[in-house]
């Protein structure tokens, strides 16, 4: 029988317990699971934990988000233990170089400097990011944006970028008609049938949505969610009409899925009125 490791159980434990255990887990001693384990083996856990503690927000869980920012602090702690048994960097090393970060970026709070607004505390932020990462162009900075994101939200960090230094549309008028000509411009690659130019103008087109997003302070991943959630109460109550009328969906012309669609939308709306 393998022996246990040495681990005094407490009522309360701090983040050194937690560095402790993640040390032992991956001791000779320890986890063969949690040994063998590598930056790229767990990658994908970093990126779901993440998500699902963005679902705790949008759920307003406060139950549920300590527990899933307790995972994603897991994950920090795992890769940064990775680090540390190569010799390359450690837990603390994580810390120091955030809390440094931070005291350097906001002179305001922790130096001398002023910022009377948000406005100014970007303004400042970006200028000091640009002075630390070695005087990047504005190019760099956006090449910088993750590519690992998710689309919407990395096509939303490029503009914003691009905004910083006036390369934007004055209004959201100019984002409305960039849109139209980006739909134009898809219908046109739809009728050459070209793979790769109807794939480009798609990518156009939804680069410019992203765009007319921002204009109306929208957050364009959160909007698409929320219609993704609409499509799928609607299909749910179309399927259920299509049960209660005898409608054989997979069998159906369109036109008859298009007048239980428009039902579904009509109980949608006098249900949404309703609950105000």
């Amino acid at each position: 029988m393998p022996m246990a490791v040495s681990f005094t159980p407490k009522e309360r434990y701090t983040i050194e317990d937690l560095l402790e255990i993640m040390r032992l887990l991956r001791s000779p001693e320890g986890c063969p699971w949690d040994r063998e384990q590598t930056h790229e083996s767990i990658r994908s856990d970093f990126l779901e934990e993440t998500h699902e503690a963005v679902e705790a927000i949008n759920l307003r869980d406060a139950e549920g988000l300590k527990e899933e920012l307790g995972d994603v602090l897991l994950q920090v702690v795992f890769h940064a233990q990775i680090e540390a048994e190569e010799g390359r960097f450690d837990f603390g090393d994580v810390v120091d170089g955030i809390a440094k970060k931070l005291i350097v970026r906001h002179p305001h709070v922790f130096a001398d400097a002023s910022a009377d607004s948000s406005a100014q505390v970007w303004k400042s932020w970006d200028a000091i990011k640009r002075q630390t990462k070695g005087g990047k162009t504005q190019a760099d900075l956006l090449r910088a944006v993750p590519r690992s994101l998710p689309a919407l939200m990395r096509a939303a960090k490029v503009q914003s970028r691009a905004r910083r230094v006036g390369f934007d549309w004055p209004d959201v008028s100019g984002a409305l008609e960039a849109l139209d000509s980006e739909r134009a411009e898809l219908g046109q690659a739809m009728a050459s049938g070209d793979a790769r130019e109807i794939e480009e103008e798609l990518g156009d087109l939804l680069f410019s949505a992203v765009n007319v997003s921002r204009f109306l302070h929208t957050d364009a991943e959160q909007a698409l969610t929320l219609a993704s959630d609409k499509f799928i109460r609607r299909f749910t109550a179309v399927e259920e009409l299509a049960a209660r009328q005898g409608v054989d969906m997979a069998s159906a012309p369109l036109s008859e899925l298009d007048r239980l669609w428009e039902q579904a939308k009509k109980q949608s709306a006098a249900a949404d009125g309703a609950a105000e």
